[in-house]
């Protein structure tokens, strides 16, 4: 019995920001399935309905392709950890440390191949990781009830951006494995964070408790 082949997909007239933003959203989605390095230019394409020439016309390399999608990939984690106002210090914490970890939980492939995968040795991969911790560093110090002046303290930007760190490696290693469960990662995450801020201003501690 013969079966008849796929319908193409139909393509769909868009204006050229409007084609680039779809490829670069196709390419996000397929990322949350597998690592950067294993996205295909030509699944994306045929997807869009379009050649993998055209794609190539927005993109000139699949690196650059692969840029953007990270880049876009990056905007919306840290969309997803913004701090929720109308909650309290410690809760407001608790809340974007479990959405960071919904959102990693979701991209767990591609946040594996990221960080410690062949795409990792990347200069410029790197460099937007890199930019994405820094920008996380910022929303926290911007929460914190302390002056300008205080929250550029050495001490204190060196220790919130080691908890970042942490916050990473732990995540990354309860994705293997999942030995205790959402809730208890985010509470031993928060504690850590409350503990450093002990160590280098207990008045700051004392006021995330509050």
């Amino acid at each position: 019995m013969s079966t008849s082949p796929e319908a193409p997909v139909k393509r769909v007239r868009l204006s050229p920001d409007e084609r680039k933003t779809q490829l670069i959203t196709l390419g996000v989605k397929m990322l949350g399935e597998r690592a950067i390095e294993d996205i295909s230019v030509s699944e994306i394409a045929a997807q869009a309905g379009i050649s993998r020439g055209l794609l190539f016309h927005y993109f000139p390399t699949k690196q650059d392709f692969q840029l953007e999608v990270v880049r876009h990939a990056n905007a919306e984690l840290l969309a997803r950890v913004v701090p929720d106002p109308t909650l309290s210090l410690v809760d407001m914490l608790r809340d974007s440390v479990g959405r960071y970890i919904d959102y990693v939980s979701e991209n767990r492939t591609s946040y594996l191949a990221l960080l410690r995968g062949p795409a990792s040795s990347s200069p410029e991969l790197a460099a937007m990781v890199e930019q994405t911790r820094h920008a996380i560093v910022d929303i926290i110090l911007t929460q914190v009830p302390l002056s300008p002046e205080e929250r550029e303290q050495p001490r204190l930007v060196l220790v919130v951006r080691g908890w970042v760190a942490f916050t990473e490696e732990t995540t990354l290693s309860w994705l293997r494995g999942e030995s205790i469960s959402r809730d208890e990662l985010i509470e031993l995450l928060v504690e850590s964070l409350l503990a450093l801020s002990m160590a280098v201003n207990p008045a700051l501690a004392a006021a995330l408790r509050a």
